[in-house]
């Protein structure tokens, strides 16, 4: 894979996808011309032989993802995937990116949707539990979860 952001926004959680996943990465720009209409653009290198995995926080309309999909396919790369945190879809937007060309949708289950496939519960649960250890230890009292 190669883990792809559509803009400069996007640039944290791709660098930091990337280096979990041992991929390269590329972050492109966009600009916005109004809520459904964006223009993205960047220099691409080859990236014949790769499959680009599109990584941002939201998708709403879909514009930001089916026009970074558009760009790849026209620069000959491979049908790409589209993970989003938060899948708040509006009415259209699962189409707009299957139209233009996105092999697959993925969202994590921060919104309830079909394309959720991320369960980001189980880190949650993980993280909660370290901060009451942490304010237990703290306070020098035990915490306890049975009601």
């Amino acid at each position: 894979p190669v883990i792809i952001g559509p803009d400069i926004e996007s640039e944290q959680w791709v660098r930091e996808i990337s280096g979990l996943a041992d991929a390269p990465c590329l972050v492109l720009e966009k600009r916005r011309l109004g809520d459904h209409d964006v223009v993205v653009q960047g220099t691409l290198p080859d990236l014949s032989g790769r499959t680009p995995v599109l990584v941002d926080d939201i998708i709403s309309s879909g514009q930001t993802m089916a026009n970074t999909a558009r760009l790849l396919l026209a620069a000959g790369t491979r049908a790409p995937v589209c993970i989003a945190v938060h899948a708040l879809f509006a009415s259209g937007a699962t189409g707009a990116l299957l139209s233009a060309g996105a092999v697959r949708v993925v969202t994590c289950n921060t919104v309830q949707h079909s394309t959720n496939a991320i369960d980001i519960l189980p880190g949650i649960a993980a993280e909660v539990t370290s901060i009451l250890d942490a304010i237990a230890s703290t306070h020098r009292c035990s915490v306890t979860t049975n009601w």
